[in-house]
C-alpha cells in the first residue's frame, strides 16, 4: 500500500509513476489556488486519464467533486478500491469509459489530461469540456523539443532542438493548445507552466468567445535561430503565417532556421504561481523541491528563450564563473537577468547574443 497526498493506494494492474509526485503535488497546490476562480461549491474535476486514481483521488481530497475515466478493465477496478480505501467514495466517481467519451458528454470546471505520451488525442474533447481550467501534461519530450521529426505531425509545429531545448518543447505545447482551442472560439491564457524532468505541464485558463480567442492568438509566433553563432530572434505572427520581414540571414553569415509556430507570451501569471506557492504543504513528499523550482519560475524574466551558461562561454572562449556572478554582471550593466528554471545552468537576460557573449568573453 502506497500513500501520498492522503491517499492510500495499491498500483499493481495500473499504469503508476513515482516520478510524477511532484507534478501530482504541484496540481493539489493549483487546484486549492483556482478554487476562487469557481463559483460551484464543490466545484468539478475531471482526471481523464486515471489509472491507478491517485491524482483523481488527491483532487477529491482538495475538495473537488472528481470523476476518474479510465478504459482499462484493470485500471477501473483497481481506481474503485483505492477510492474507497482513501474515503473518498462520496467524492469521487470511477467512470469505465474513455476520456474522450466523457469529455464530449458532460462539462467540468477543471479537466486534467495527463496520458502517457502526447496529449494530442484528447485536446480537441478537452476544450469542449472545459469551463474554467484546462491542465495537460505531455511526456514526448523529444518530438516537442525538435529532436524527433514527429513534432510536426503532432503539434503542427516545427520546433527546432536548440540548447533551450526544454523551453522550446513547452512552447510549442502550449502554442499548439492555444491553437487548437481557438478553433472552438476559446481563448487560454497560461497561468502555470513548467518543464520538469521527462515532461512539460501547462495550467490553461480557458475562457469562451470569438473576441477573446482572437486576441490570445496574439501569443503565438515564431523564433529564428542560428546554430552557428546561437543568436535567437522573436517575431509576431502575421495571421498564422511567418513575417514576411524575418530576415533568415545571421549577422555571423550562417542562414538561420525557423521554429513555429509557438507561443512566444508568458506562460504564467506570477499571481497565480504565488498563490499556488503558498497552497503547497509540508505534507507534500516533494515539498522542498516543488517550492524551490516555482520560485524560480515566478520570479523568471519573462522572454520566449533562455541561455545557458555553459555553451555561452564555449562560445566566448571563457571559463565558466558562477552562475550568481554572471547574473550580477548583467544587472550591474544594467541588463535584467535571472536564473530559469529548466536547468542548474539556464537563466534568461534581455541583453541580446551579441551583448552577452561580449560581456562573458570580457
Amino acid at each position: 500500500m502506497k500513500t501520498e497526498g492522503g491517499a492510500r493506494f495499491e498500483t499493481e494492474g495500473a499504469f503508476y509513476n513515482d516520478r510524477m509526485e511532484m507534478n501530482r503535488d504541484i496540481t493539489v497546490a493549483a487546484l486549492r489556488a483556482w478554487k476562487r476562480n469557481v463559483d460551484r461549491d464543490p466545484p468539478s474535476y475531471l482526471d481523464a486519464n486515471a489509472a491507478s486514481g491517485v491524482r483523481g483521488i488527491r483532487a477529491a481530497l482538495t475538495g473537488y467533486d472528481a470523476t476518474l475515466a479510465d478504459r482499462s478493465d484493470e485500471a477501473v477496478a483497481l481506481a474503485r478500491s483505492n477510492v474507497e480505501e482513501s474515503g473518498v467514495g462520496g467524492q469521487a466517481e470511477v467512470v469505465h469509459e474513455d476520456g474522450n467519451v466523457v469529455m464530449r458528454r458532460s462539462r467540468f470546471d477543471v479537466v486534467d489530461i495527463d496520458p502517457f505520451g502526447s496529449p494530442t488525442q484528447f485536446v480537441d474533447a478537452a476544450f469542449s469540456a472545459t469551463d474554467s481550467l484546462a491542465c495537460f501534461t505531455a511526456t514526448d519530450t523529444a518530438p516537442l523539443c525538435g529532436a524527433h521529426d514527429s513534432g510536426v505531425r503532432r503539434y503542427s509545429c516545427v520546433p527546432l532542438n536548440t540548447s533551450y531545448h526544454a523551453e522550446m518543447g513547452l512552447r510549442v505545447l502550449i502554442g499548439a493548445l492555444a491553437r487548437t482551442a481557438a478553433r472552438y472560439d476559446v481563448a487560454v491564457t497560461p497561468v502555470l507552466s513548467h518543464s520538469s524532468d521527462h515532461y512539460k505541464r501547462t495550467y490553461l485558463a480557458v475562457e469562451e468567445g470569438a473576441k477573446v480567442s482572437n486576441e490570445a492568438l496574439e501569443g503565438v509566433g515564431f523564433l529564428s535561430h542560428c546554430f552557428e553563432c546561437g543568436a535567437r530572434d522573436v517575431h509576431e505572427a502575421v495571421g498564422a503565417a511567418v513575417p514576411a520581414t524575418l530576415k533568415r540571414d545571421c549577422t555571423c553569415g550562417a542562414r538561420r532556421r525557423v521554429a513555429g509556430p509557438l507561443w512566444i507570451a508568458p506562460v504564467c501569471d506570477t499571481g497565480f504561481v504565488d498563490e499556488v506557492l503558498d497552497k503547497l504543504d509540508d505534507s507534500m513528499g516533494t515539498h522542498d523541491r516543488a517550492t524551490g523550482m516555482l520560485r524560480i519560475v515566478r520570479d523568471e524574466l519573462d522572454t520566449p528563450t533562455h541561455y545557458d551558461h555553459h555553451e555561452v562561454c564555449k562560445r566566448a572562449g571563457a571559463t565558466p564563473s558562477k552562475l550568481d556572478e554572471l547574473l550580477e554582471r548583467l544587472r550591474d550593466e544594467g541588463y535584467e537577468a535571472t536564473e530559469a528554471h529548466y536547468s542548474g545552468t539556464a537563466f534568461k537576460t534581455d541583453a541580446s547574443h551579441d551583448e552577452l557573449v561580449r560581456l562573458v568573453a570580457d
